[in-house]
């Protein structure tokens, strides 16, 4: 097995990448004046209110699926996108790892925090703590791993689960979080807000 050793040299190389992606991304959202984590003091695994202070403040929460969800959207458009180039899997989920951290990065200054207070139904969005991030950028990897694990046929299929579990139970999910940030229809953000404490 010739390329076995060349393959496991390019997903240690991956791995500490990513690593030092997260750390670097940590560093400039703390730099942009989000918190470590939330300002209660205590560090829980996984909150699922979305009403909550404590939402998008600690590593997991129901949002954490939409970035699932970002990785199941990103291994199959890098694959499409890079493959006339060679480009390896480690290296693709390198490459997916960097939009995210990208993204949560760009979701969490100040122009994008108040699309999501005056747009969505997040009144109260303040950002999210740099362990949500981190927790977001997991999910995400996640995400690119299962496509890569199941198959696509597979992947859509727990993507499209995700999308209606989180309808049904915050009223929310990746698509409508895309559609209120670009195009925002009020029935929709009361419809929503008809959720909270449900």
């Amino acid at each position: 097995m010739p390329h076995a050793p060349h393959a496991r040299r390019a997903l240690l190389i991956a791995v500490a990448a990513s690593a030092a992606l997260a750390m670097v991304t940590a560093v400039i959202l703390r730099a942009m004046g989000q918190p470590w984590w939330c300002v209660c003091g205590r560090i829980r695994p996984w909150v699922h209110d979305i009403w909550s202070s404590h939402c998008s403040q600690h590593l997991l929460d129901a949002y954490s699926l939409t970035h699932v969800s970002h990785g199941l959207i990103l291994a199959p458009v890098l694959a499409l996108a890079c493959r006339s180039w060679g480009v390896s899997v480690p290296a693709r989920f390198l490459a997916a790892l960097v939009i995210e951290a990208g993204w949560e990065i760009l979701e969490n200054s100040p122009p994008i925090i108040e699309r999501y207070r005056t747009a969505t139904m997040s009144l109260n969005y303040t950002g999210d703590s740099v362990v949500n991030s981190m927790g977001d950028l997991l999910s995400c990897g996640l995400g690119f791993v299962l496509v890569h694990r199941l198959g696509l046929w597979r992947a859509a299929a727990i993507f499209a689960a995700s999308e209606l579990a989180l309808l049904i139970t915050i009223r929310d999910n990746l698509t409508l979080n895309v559609l209120m940030l670009t195009w925002p229809l009020e029935s929709v953000r009361v419809w929503q807000a008809a959720g909270q404490g449900g």
